[in-house]
């Protein structure tokens, strides 16, 4: 039986559970709803991710492919893709990239879309107005346009290695403003490129394309770029300096061809003369040289020089210096002569630290004399027939280039030997002498002359041979700065 007190009680009840049903109803839709915007955000989160994933992906492939595409990398090219992402990664109109160059300032390398100044600058440029510059003569004028470290809101960055984010540029008074609205600068994000703790350069965007401020989830973004751009930078500086070295080697090898080329290749037979030469360069082209020169029927000339300078540098010099001998050595039976018209014709083009040390005979097949004249060089050994001691001979003379040409002409001067058979010329560089060991210790003059006394009974080539054993034994494992030549003549009869 239902009493009254039981349904005043249920009539009570009724509003109140509907109250909780509409308040559960209300929070099963909020929840509903939190639900979708939940899953939405995340999706779009999620979305997000995968597009910059993409993106990323995208850049590290694209300028992997700068690498593979051609043989010499395209370094410029490299650059404005690496912009590119970073622009599309950002969102922003603009943006330049600026490396540290040899001099440690920051030169803009790639410059994408439009990219006011990062400097101050007023009014007219080059005489043109800035507030009609077209966008390329804006780009040539960044280009152009170092930055020093610390200098700038750029120059900072790279000075300071951190990111600098102003969300806000037109109220900053650090960031440089402009007449023309083109150039307004509302949000501006710079990082530094990093590679093993040295920074290498700036990244720097300008002014996103939705109008939003530049965020510090797009500073985080660009970093990253600018991390990974560092790493691929920093490679492709390495391969371009592997490519110039392989260039140079080329030009190298190139070099030892044509000074190859200039030495004689086979020393002609020469009646009554044994006749053998070396060279040895200490780098890979050298500025030592030797020749046989046809004087006449009756006459032969015979020279051994040395260049100051080494490498191409001596070898170019050396080259010159083997033609215009060449020229003037024909029927001229005076080697003073010769040196003298070697000087003059040389002097006024050599470099002023650069000279040549030379010696050079003429010998007379008939009367078996040697006519000898030296211009700087060490004088040749003289072993007579039958003695036990060598004799030098100390004529007068500068080095070529080294003086004027009348002073030259005055100081050289030429010695005439008369030479039996058995006997033995050698003529030689300062290479090998001043060979050092690793105690620093030279050659010298007496073991070359032991070395000449010693090997007496051998043929020219055999005794050649012999000087270059021992000199090779003395120096051991040290590295040798001077190249080695050495000319040995017998007179046979």
């Amino acid at each position: 039986m239902i009493t009254p007190t039981f349904l005043f009680i249920a009539q009570m009840m009724v509003p109140v559970l509907a109250f909780a049903l509409m308040i559960l109803f209300i929070i099963s839709v909020t929840g509903a709803v939190l639900s979708i915007r939940v899953l939405r955000n995340t999706r779009i989160a999620r979305d997000n991710l995968l597009k910059e994933k993409e993106l990323i992906f995208n850049y590290v492939q694209s300028t992997g492919d700068i690498f593979t595409e051609t043989e010499k990398l395209d370094s410029d090219r490299l650059m404005q893709r690496i912009l590119y992402f970073c622009l599309r990664t950002t969102h922003t109109a603009g943006g330049a990239i600026y490396l540290l160059n040899d001099d440690k300032m920051l030169q803009a390398r790639a410059i994408s879309g439009v990219f006011p100044p990062m400097f101050g600058i007023k009014g007219k440029v080059g005489g043109l107005d800035l507030g009609v510059l077209k966008n390329e003569q804006l780009e040539e004028l960044t280009r152009s346009t170092p930055i020093a470290l610390g200098e700038g809101l750029v120059g900072q960055t790279a000075d300071f290695g951190t990111p600098l984010l102003i969300e806000h540029a037109e109220l900053d008074p650090r960031v440089p403003h402009f007449d023309s609205s083109l150039l307004n600068v509302k949000s501006v994000l710079m990082v530094p490129m990093r590679f093993r703790h040295e920074v290498m350069g700036v990244i720097c965007v300008v002014n996103r394309v939705d109008g939003v401020p530049l965020s510090e989830r797009d500073q985080s973004l660009l970093q990253a770029l600018a991390d990974q751009a560092s790493v691929t930078i920093y490679y492709a500086k390495f391969r371009a300096a592997l490519d110039e070295k392989h260039r140079l080697d080329q030009d190298v090898n190139m070099a030892m061809r044509i000074q190859k080329g200039l030495l004689p290749r086979e020393l002609p037979d020469i009646p009554g003369l044994d006749l053998h030469a070396l060279n040895i360069a200490a780098l890979e082209v050298g500025g030592d040289y030797y020749d046989v020169i046809p004087v006449d029927d009756t006459h032969v000339g015979l020279a051994v020089a040395d260049v100051s300078g080494k490498g191409i540098g001596g070898a170019l010099m050396m080259s010159i210096c083997r033609s215009v001998i060449r020229a003037h050595a024909g029927k001229n039976h005076c080697p003073a002569q010769v040196l003298r018209e070697v000087n003059r014709t040389m002097v006024a083009d050599i470099y002023e630290d650069m000279f040549v040390t030379m010696i050079y005979m003429v010998y007379d097949m008939e009367s078996r004399e040697l006519s000898i004249a030296r211009a700087g060089h060490d004088p040749p050994i003289i072993l007579p027939a039958n003695a036990n001691q060598v004799t030098r001979e100390f004529s007068g003379g500068l080095a070529i280039g080294l003086v004027d040409a009348d002073t030259f002409d005055e100081t050289i001067e030429s010695t005439t030997i008369k030479l039996e058979p058995g006997s033995w010329v050698v003529a030689y560089t300062d290479g090998i002498t001043e060979a050092m060991n690793a105690e620093g210790e030279e050659w010298g003059v007496t073991p070359l002359t032991r070395a000449v006394i010693g090997s007496r009974t051998l043929n020219a080539k055999q005794m050649c041979q012999t000087i270059e054993d021992r000199v090779t034994r003395f120096v051991g494992d040290a590295q040798q700065y001077d190249d080695i030549t050495l000319m040995v003549l017998k007179i046979t009869e």
